[in-house]
């Protein structure tokens, strides 16, 4: 599985210390039963879907792709986030297309890096 992550990953309230050590949890594709990610749909036709981290171990996954935005405490802590991302989506644009809200960011994001190096 490969996994590429939001510039400002969002993550669930109180896990904001334990960031770093999810990311490399989610990487190495270890056991966290209740960690669920929140990826940017595989289809374009819709905005996010959240998984359990514990289907990420399914063989399905082995070959995925995943632009993960988001890391949940649980399920309710994944639709928190994502009601979250929709509500800041809907302040900074007037719309709630998440797709392109978040992938605008990301693309800001790696133009800055890109002039910083």
């Amino acid at each position: 599985m490969q996994t590429k992550f939001f510039c400002d990953l969002y993550v669930s309230e109180g896990w904001e210390e334990k960031k770093l050590k999810l990311i490399k949890k989610l990487q190495k594709n270890k056991l966290q039963p209740s960690v669920y990610v929140i990826t940017l749909s595989q289809g374009k036709q819709n905005h996010l879907e959240y998984y359990s981290s514990l289907l990420l171990k399914q063989h399905i996954f082995d070959n995925a792709s995943l632009f993960i935005v988001g890391i949940a405490n649980g399920y309710d802590g994944a639709l928190s986030l994502i009601e979250r991302i929709a509500e800041e989506a809907y302040e900074k644009t007037g719309e709630v297309n998440l797709r392109k809200f978040l992938l605008d960011r990301q693309e800001e994001f790696e133009k800055k890096e890109i002039r910083s190096v």
